[in-house]
């Protein structure tokens, strides 16, 4: 038989949890309480699980993620006072986001940037530096593209990663709305930049750049386009839509002052 009718899931779980949180403050025995921590882990886990799952576009398993997330459960049980009146899941929900967000800046990758792409790195380097030293120049992109046995395409995502992972202060979500913008390209993808964990700081710094590198930037990073998409919407070649990109994230970084590595030495022209 069902729960009674009158009480939904939810407010069973919320009364349960209250009662949980209740008797763990007032327990002075340290295995009781790790008992109740251990229950209350479990009743939550659910809610964990909701948050991880906005982030699972970005690179890392889901398993990961909800481990990550569970330590900010775990904090928010510790630290939790029921005497504010507060609802639980309510105070719980920043601090859960808070773990996943400082695990995604702790390993570097803070954009959004396709798992092909992050596998490329290490190989792509070796290739550019190798290339580089047979040849006494910069690799194009179709040379390197040979070497490591992928697609010029390819390629190109695998050098915007790089840009990507030393803009560290360029963190964005990537749930959309229905925001506002006064540049037609931008209409759609604008409300990302409200997802900016420093859009305090950040939002300035996108409104000094030129128009097309803002434009260009939004595409590649919040609306997650290809470069092969976005030189087709700009009306610009492949080439030009990474040095757009380059150029940008340069200027970025400047205006934040942020001490990141200089982004890899742009590849010539395709041969």
């Amino acid at each position: 038989m069902s729960e009674p009718d009158t009480r939904s899931r939810s407010a069973i779980t919320k009364e349960r949890s209250n009662q949980l949180l209740l008797a763990m403050q007032a327990s002075d025995n340290d295995a009781e309480r790790r008992r109740l921590r251990d229950e209350l882990v479990e009743l939550h886990l659910p809610l964990v699980e909701y948050l991880a799952r906005r982030f699972k576009d970005r690179g890392e398993p889901l398993h990961d993620l909800v481990q990550v997330g569970t330590i900010g459960l775990i904090k928010s049980i510790d630290r939790f006072e029921p005497e504010r009146g507060l609802e639980f899941s309510t105070y719980a929900t920043p601090t859960i986001l808070g773990e996943i967000k400082r695990y995604f800046r702790d390993s570097g990758w803070l954009i959004k940037v396709p798992r092909r792409a992050q596998e490329l790195q290490t190989t792509l380097n070796s290739a550019r530096s190798e290339l580089s030293q047979q040849l006494g120049r910069a690799p194009t992109v179709a040379e390197l593209a040979v070497r490591i046995e992928a697609s010029e395409e390819e390629v190109l995502e695998a050098l915007d990663a790089a840009r990507a992972y030393s803009a560290a202060p360029l963190e964005v979500l990537t749930e959309t709305g229905g925001g506002r913008s006064d540049h037609p390209l931008l209409a759609t993808i604008d409300d990302g930049l409200d997802r900016v964990e420093q859009r305090a700081v950040l939002r300035p710094a996108l409104d000094r750049l030129d128009p097309q590198e803002r434009e260009v930037l939004m595409l590649r990073f919040v609306a997650g386009r290809t470069q092969t998409e976005i030189a087709e919407l700009v009306g610009v070649s492949q080439m030009q839509v990474s040095r757009l990109v380059s150029r940008s994230l340069t200027k970025l970084r400047g205006e934040l002052a942020a001490p990141v590595a200089a982004p890899p030495a742009e590849p010539t022209d395709r041969a």
